[in-house]
């Protein structure tokens, strides 16, 4: 007897679950339009539309959205190993809050290491290029505070990113 109840508890606990999961969706959802109603209305309040150019992964558009800013040359073949050397600043659109900024240093990373928002922006560009990069909340750190940088949970960022150096 005691087992079937232990069965019957665990079946209770992992259904009660299931319920939290599709919460939790709806949740990203609600986020996810929110995040794209900001970015649009960003970027129709500073008349970006004939520069701002969306980014579609596999054929669907994303949250992310990127304006040239300075064509670069070189290299445009990127891989999760490739290595990019960067300058760039990081605040939050809406209020203009400067969360990060390489200052004099300039950071190598594996474009696999990197924010989604950057893993499919960076391959925009080339060596020497420049973009600003708009990025819902998806695309960067998501529901999550970064209390070390004082950004708030589901922050829409608005990056400038320069790349200086790849290496496949």
């Amino acid at each position: 007897m005691n087992r079937v109840l232990l069965i019957l508890l665990l079946c209770v606990v992992g259904l009660s679950s299931c319920k939290k999961g599709y919460d939790s969706l709806a949740e990203e959802r609600t986020q996810a339009a929110k995040d794209d109603e900001i970015i649009q209305k960003y970027i129709a309040d500073n008349n970006l539309g004939t520069v701002t150019n969306r980014i579609d992964s596999a054929g669907i558009a994303t949250g992310v959205y990127y304006i040239e800013l300075k064509a670069g040359t070189g290299n445009d073949l990127y891989t999760n190993s490739t290595r990019v050397t960067i300058d760039y600043t990081g605040k939050v659109l809406t209020t203009g809050y400067l969360f990060a900024n390489s200052n004099s240093f300039h950071p190598s990373f594996s474009l696999g290491e990197v924010l989604r928002a950057w893993k499919l922006a960076i391959p925009q560009m080339k060596k020497g290029g420049k973009i600003r990069v708009l990025a819902a909340s998806r695309y960067a750190y998501g529901p999550y505070p970064q209390d070390g940088i004082n950004l708030p949970a589901n922050s829409v960022v608005d990056f400038e990113i320069e790349l200086l150096d790849v290496t496949n």
